[in-house]
């Protein structure tokens, strides 16, 4: 028999196994905090382009990513939603135009991913013995 849905949520997720072999408890807890909104390669590069620039343009995200209009859309979205991006949609020579630029929140949530991983790499390298 199944068992209830309640129950099932009440356990801990055990560690994945690759978060078991870090050594160190800092990369542990690092990697355990990462953001996984920012731990995607599409929405990394989104937020990292940003944070370059004061605003870019939907077509300019979409050529240095090298993406399409609907995997672009997408994941800026995800990023606006957590509010870590703000969309801005005007009219230039009477064509839309959407810019995007990185809020404080945005900023700031960069800022602890880079963290986070700096703490895995430090902890990867003293293992390495480098």
């Amino acid at each position: 028999m199944a068992e209830p849905a309640r129950r099932r949520k009440e356990r801990a997720a055990p560690a994945p196994p690759a978060l078991a072999r870090l050594k160190g408890s800092a990369a542990r807890d690092a990697a355990r905090e990462l953001d996984t909104l920012l731990h995607h390669r599409m929405r990394l590069g989104l937020i990292s382009a940003l944070a370059a620039a004061e605003s870019l343009s939907f077509n300019d995200l979409k050529a240095l990513l090298e993406t399409s209009d609907g995997n672009l859309s997408v994941h800026a979205r995800k990023l606006e939603d957590a509010g870590y991006v703000t969309c801005r949609k005007t009219f230039e020579h009477r064509r839309p135009r959407t810019d995007y630029s990185l809020t404080t929140r945005g900023r700031q949530a960069l800022g602890r991913y880079l963290g986070h991983m700096e703490a895995i790499i430090r902890s990867a390298r003293n293992t390495l013995g480098h």
